[in-house]
């Protein structure tokens, strides 16, 4: 006898193990207090330009806009595993209890990122507005509601394959969500209100009717789920070896002129290895240019010169040490082993492209340090990430990597 809430009771609890974990690995590690230590830092600034608003400022437009983008992105957490569109399609019409808690932990976790995300706007709309910080829980019940309608239509755009369908969805809940929280946090009639809601359950209701004897996507879902996770198996491969890690590879043609800069030599056998690998697989690409560009904004917007300092030191460290596992990225490929090169080449090419990875990210912090026109600073921004960049290289990375 099939047993769905049996089945979403295990499979719940066997990732929220997996999950619980990786997360003692990350959060033991020194990064966590590197972190915090940033999170301070953005705090102390955030709160120093909130104290700079006029009551004029659009406080209102920019929550909303923000606050759109955290209520759209409405996934839902369906535990599946690529077996389940064998096994479990002929019981599809048998897990509409197993779907409904689903939605319900995903309400619970999106609403708790929903949750922080109010609490750090919420001192920009209290210094521009007379409520204060007395709506603040009115707010948060609302928006829960909002978001419970979120989820609702996107686990009802599962039953299409029409790629326009999901593109087309997120543009009107979009429009919808910030229009709905404009109105809101400015303090609109409640008639204005109830009509969005209105429309919004009209919304819902013309989905459900067409959807109503369709059948879900079974492969959709289960690749959505694989890449929710294989997101967080990377985070977690920072810190700890996961071997439900998969890799994935992009062909990026335009930046072959870098490759062919790698002069063809034995001894540079790894280094043509790990600089195809950082181009091409997994994120660390895209990890050094996400932390290379939100830390140039931190440094442009910061005025402090012992922070700018800092800060960039900072976002060095980051991208190092989240790119350490790029030297063990092939530990698992037995033809590796079949190179006729010595051992001592391959921590040399390891060493070699991340110290050029990261002086290049100190040369671009100190250009954007230059702009502002504090050339003295950026001097100093410029020698200490070259400094800091060679310790951690040849004496933090060694360590590491050995441990």
């Amino acid at each position: 006898m099939f047993d769905e809430k049996k089945l979403w009771k295990d499979r719940s609890v066997h990732r929220l193990k997996e999950i619980g974990v990786y997360l003692r690995y990350i959060l033991n590690g020194h990064l966590v207090v590197v972190l915090l230590f940033l999170l301070g830092t953005a705090a102390f600034y955030y709160q120093n330009w909130v104290n700079t608003l006029s009551t004029e400022f659009p406080a209102e437009i920019i929550i909303a806009f923000l606050l759109g983008v955290f209520l759209t992105r409405s996934p839902v957490y369906t535990f599946l595993l690529e077996a389940d569109q064998v096994f479990l399609i002929p019981l599809e019409t048998k897990l509409k209890g197993y779907f409904f808690r689903s939605g319900l932990v995903s309400l619970v976790f999106q609403g708790y990122i929903l949750l922080l995300v109010l609490a750090i706007l919420m001192p920009m709309y209290a210094h521009v507005s007379s409520n204060g910080f007395q709506s603040f829980f009115i707010f948060l019940l609302v928006l829960l509601m909002i978001k419970a309608w979120n989820i609702a239509i996107s686990w009802r755009i599962h039953y299409y394959v029409q790629p326009s369908v999901y593109v087309w969805d997120m543009f009107v809940r979009y429009f919808i969500n910030v229009l709905f929280t404009f109105l809101l946090f400015n303090n609109a009639n409640v008639l204005f209100l109830l009509i969005i809601m209105f429309i919004m359950a009209a919304y819902y209701q013309s989905f459900f009717v067409r959807t109503r004897k369709m059948g879900l996507k079974w492969d959709l879902l289960i690749t959505q789920e694989e890449k929710r996770m294989a997101s967080f198996y990377r985070l977690a491969n920072l810190f700890t070896d996961v071997p439900k890690l998969k890799d994935t590879v992009k062909r990026r043609k335009w930046l072959d002129w870098i490759i062919k800069r790698i002069s063809f030599s034995q001894e540079n056998t790894y280094l043509y290895l790990f600089a195809r690998t950082f181009l091409r697989s997994s994120d660390y690409l895209g990890l050094f240019i996400r932390l290379t560009v939100i830390g140039g904004i931190a440094l442009y917007f910061i005025s402090f010169g012992v922070g700018q300092l800092v800060l960039s030191l900072l976002f060095i460290y980051l991208t190092g040490f989240q790119l350490l596992p790029l030297s063990n990225h092939h530990q698992n490929k037995l033809w590796i082993d079949l190179y006729p090169v010595a051992l001592k080449h391959k921590t040399n090419a390891f060493q070699s492209m991340l110290l050029t990875i990261l002086n290049i990210q100190s040369l671009i912090f100190t250009l954007i340090i230059l702009v502002k026109g504090e050339w003295l600073f950026s001097l100093i921004v410029l020698l200490s990430g070259i400094l800091f960049s060679f310790l951690f290289v040849h004496f933090y990375s060694k360590k590491r990597l050995k441990a």
